[in-house]
């Protein structure tokens, strides 16, 4: 492995913390190539009217440089 690129981005699911997660990675997928890793930074949710709406999660994710 050579050079590892880390951007930050932040993925939604009404699921779960864990599909909200897939959800980001997917998304990212569609255009970066190489991801490698990634790093759940931040986990949070959406509430209305005492229940959870939509989970949230801030990750970082890395990404093979191809130079």
């Amino acid at each position: 492995m050579g050079v590892i690129i880390v951007r930050e981005m932040v993925g939604t699911s009404p699921k779960s913390w864990s599909d909200a997660a897939r959800q980001a990675v997917a998304t990212a997928s569609k255009t970066v190539r190489n991801i490698r890793t990634i790093e759940v930074v931040k986990s949070t949710a959406r509430i209305e009217h005492g229940e959870i709406v939509e989970y949230q999660v801030q990750l970082k994710i890395g990404f093979e440089y191809e130079g």
